[in-house]
């Protein structure tokens, strides 16, 4: 069976990563080609290209890179149509993968199945029309968001988040975790101001700020700053001036599976965390660490989102738990008194957030079969005329 998959993030790299192990548990001699990061690649993913090049994100902050990005959409679905694969996946990241679709369904029948639904019940509910012209099957991380695809006229699968299926960073992870830092046994905030360079940049001087703030009355609290590979060098140069003495956490020299084992052993042994909008906050709440999520965009994409947008809350613990118990600093509100004031009112009641965060964890699957396999088992039951 050949299999050729596209990531573009490191989210989506996670989520690929998660699915490929699912595929060769099922299938052992099954083939991978496409595109993504070191999860992937740990998995026999020999990458077209570097995922970093497609981790871009806002309207306006991929026009610089659009014709460059235009390039890899045409170079992608011409490598997926010579290898005429039993199935193209793409994951997440839908301005590069449903283009890559498109085109393959211009000129083959290769099925198409797309992991990570797009978040029509937030803005822009027509793109699950558009969406069914070039794929046939969804892979649904959120219980509720199947139905929304079905009635576009695509077959849907929730399969939950690979986060659920993770190990829980152990005490003896976190002491040693500690040790290896320099960090005692200070309290410890983490700051992630994100996995794309137009975003850290944006949002890491304003962390900073607040952190400031925060830190004022709390001296002895270290910041603690895990970075993805490809964002190690923009992080450190960004912390330098921030407060709380931070450790930059870098992946780089170790192996897949012992960088995610780090990365979990710092978000178990944080107090508290700083967090940019995104799947991370899923991540914290495995590990149980109380949060408050900060994002902000290009003043045009900004006020192009403000139109679109139709709910109040863009965090995902907020949305599967139905709560609205993470506090949030979004767009306008991406200030550092306001952030420094939801860090201080997180700080004095951690607990509030632990009802949710539970919630959250056994509506993404926890306790049953491990996400990857349920997506590697939903893309196999539902295709048609598979030879392995």
């Amino acid at each position: 069976m050949r299999v050729f998959v596209v990531a573009g993030e490191p989210s989506g790299d996670r989520l690929g990563g998660a699915l490929m192990e699912g595929l060769r548990a099922l299938v052992p001699g099954v083939e991978f080609q496409g595109v993504g990061g070191p999860l992937m690649q740990a998995q026999g993913l020999d990458s077209l290209f570097p995922m970093s090049e497609l981790s871009v994100m806002g309207l306006v902050e991929v026009l610089p890179k659009f014709f460059h990005l235009k390039r890899r959409i045409s170079e992608t679905a011409q490598a997926v149509l010579e290898s005429n694969p039993d199935v193209l996946i793409t994951i997440d990241s839908p301005d590069f993968s449903l283009r890559v679709a498109k085109l393959v369904k211009a000129q083959s029948t290769i099925r198409t199945v797309h992991y990570v639904a797009p978040s029509v019940w937030a803005w822009r509910p027509g793109r699950a029309d558009k969406m069914a012209k070039v794929i046939d099957h969804v892979l649904a991380l959120l219980p509720f968001e199947p139905p929304y695809m079905q009635r576009a006229g695509m077959e849907c699968d929730f399969v939950g988040h690979p986060v659920v299926s993770e190990p829980v960073a152990t005490e003896q992870d976190i002491q040693a975790f500690r040790e290896a830092c320099g960090l005692g046994q200070a309290p410890i905030v983490l700051a992630l101001p994100g996995s794309r360079r137009g975003e850290v940049d944006r949002l890491a001087p304003v962390f900073g700020q607040a952190l400031s703030l925060f830190l004022k009355q709390r001296p002895d609290t270290r910041v603690v700053v895990p970075a993805v590979a490809h964002m190690v060098d923009a992080v450190t140069e960004h912390v330098q001036d921030w407060p709380g003495s931070p450790v930059v956490v870098d992946p780089r020299d170790l192996p897949s599976d012992q960088a995610q084992a780090q990365k979990r052993a710092a978000f178990a042994a944080a107090d508290l965390a700083l967090a940019a909008s995104g799947t991370v906050s899923l991540e914290l709440a495995a590990q149980a660490t109380p949060m408050v999520i900060a994002y902000n965009l290009n003043w045009l994409t900004t006020l192009i989102a403000k139109r679109m947008v139709n709910l109040d809350t863009a965090t995902l613990v907020n949305l599967v738990s139905e709560t609205r118990a993470v506090p949030e600093c979004l767009l306008d509100d991406c200030e550092p008194d306001r952030i420094a004031s939801a860090l201080s009112d997180v700080a004095a009641g951690p607990d509030a957030q632990r009802s949710a965060m539970d919630v959250t964890m056994d509506r993404l699957g926890r306790g049953g079969e491990a996400p990857g396999l349920r997506a590697a088992r939903a893309v196999l039951n539902r295709l048609p005329n598979r030879h392995d």
